[in-house]
């Protein structure tokens, strides 16, 4: 190309080609680029090679040390090191429900409850043992049973009565006073 170059001259041509000078003769090869990182900056103008002094990541350039956020993880972190896109997720309990406020990283759903060979839904309401003695309920995941309330009797001890199949004691008629 009317340049002359010394033997052992190194250059790059357009195009990224690689020449060398050697024995009178120019021979040219596509530059090869090594790239040391996952998240390569685009060639610079000029240059032949993508860069690991940045990042790009989906489609945005990110500047070395950049911390940011991806566009579809709730609460997920990233940061931008020598080419390279680290992220960290929260790492949330199966189930959890801390709290019912947006900002909450951890999805919510609440958790079901194995019991007794059957699986019930959070809020479910059951009888244990099919008795109506005892109520249940699953919440996130336990299961809390407490007895039937029964009404307070105003009747002495010896006259209450609890019946076959029944919860709660009721009164009996006093005896009829004989004589």
């Amino acid at each position: 190309r009317g340049i002359p170059w010394e033997p052992g001259a190194h250059w790059t041509e357009p195009g990224c080609q690689s020449c060398t000078c050697q024995g009178g003769r120019v021979l040219c090869d596509t530059v090869s680029c090594s790239v040391p990182c996952s998240h390569p900056l685009p060639a610079p103008a000029g240059g032949c090679c993508p860069t690991c002094t940045g990042c790009l990541h989906e489609g945005v350039a990110r500047a070395e040390g950049d911390v940011f956020s991806p566009s579809d993880g709730n609460c997920t972190i990233c940061v931008c090191l020598a080419g390279n896109v680290s992220c960290l997720s929260p790492e949330c309990p199966p189930g959890s429900c801390p709290s019912p406020s947006p900002s909450d990283c951890c999805s919510c759903t609440p958790a079901k409850c194995n019991f007794r060979g059957h699986t019930y839904a959070h809020g479910a309401r059951f009888s244990l043992d099919g008795d109506d003695c005892t109520t249940c309920v699953c919440q996130g995941g336990e299961v809390e049973c407490s007895f039937t309330p029964c009404p307070v009797l105003d009747c002495p001890q010896h006259q209450r009565h609890l019946g076959p199949g029944q919860c709660c004691s009721t009164c009996r008629d006093p005896p009829a006073p004989a004589g």
